[in-house]
C-alpha cells in the first residue's frame, strides 16, 4: 500500500522543470523528497541519530510531516534529544521496510511557527493527548541539505537530495 500524498504537497510546483517535462528527460526517473516521505511513513519508525558530547545517541521516532515542500520531524522542547539537536543540528535517520532500507544524512532547522506545528500534529492526532502546537513544548524540525539513500540488496543505491 503507498502512503498518499498530503494535499499540501504542491506537486505541480515544478512543472518546467525538465525532468517534467515530456521527452525532456532523457535518464530514468529518480527518486524525490515525496519518496522520501512516504519511505518514512509506510515503515513507520525510523531511528534517529544524534551527538551528545561525542556519544552518538540513537533512539526510534515515528513522526514525519511533510509541509510546505519539506520534510519534518518532530520532538519535545523538554527532550534530551531536542538538546543535542539544538547543540549539533547535523543529524541521520535511519528505516527499513522488507528488504530495502533508507539512510538520510542532514541538517535540522526549527521552525517555530504554529502552522507548522498545528500540521504535524494534525498529521498525528493521538499526539494531542501530550502535545499542543501552543503549549511552549512542542517543537519541529524540517531537514535542510539532506542527502537520502535508497538501498537494498537486489539493486543499485538511489541518492536523493533536497
Amino acid at each position: 500500500m503507498t502512503t498518499p500524498v498530503p494535499r499540501r504537497y504542491n506537486q505541480n510546483e515544478n512543472q518546467n522543470h525538465p525532468r517534467n517535462q515530456p521527452g525532456k528527460r532523457k535518464e530514468k526517473p529518480t527518486k524525490n523528497i515525496l519518496d522520501v516521505y512516504r519511505f518514512l511513513k509506510d515503515a513507520g519508525v525510523y531511528y534517529l541519530a544524534t551527538v551528545e558530547a561525542g556519544q552518538p545517541r540513537v533512539r526510534p521516532f515515528g513522526t514525519v510531516c511533510l509541509y510546505q515542500d519539506r520534510l519534518y520531524i518532530q520532538t519535545g522542547k523538554a527532550k534530551a534529544v531536542s538538546r543535542q539537536i539544538a547543540a549539533e543540528p547535523r543529524v541521520e535517520l535511519c528505516a527499513c521496510t522488507g528488504d530495502r532500507w533508507l539512510r538520510v544524512s542532514a541538517t535540522l532547522r526549527e521552525d517555530d511557527r504554529v502552522c507548522a506545528r498545528k500540521a504535524m500534529l494534525d498529521d498525528y492526532p493521538d499526539l494531542r493527548r501530550l502535545y499542543d502546537e501552543n503549549d511552549g513544548n512542542t517543537q519541529v524540525f524540517y531537514l535542510t541539505d539532506a542527502e537520502a539513500t535508497f538501498s537494498s540488496f537486489s539493486a543499485p543505491p538511489e541518492t536523493v537530495r533536497f
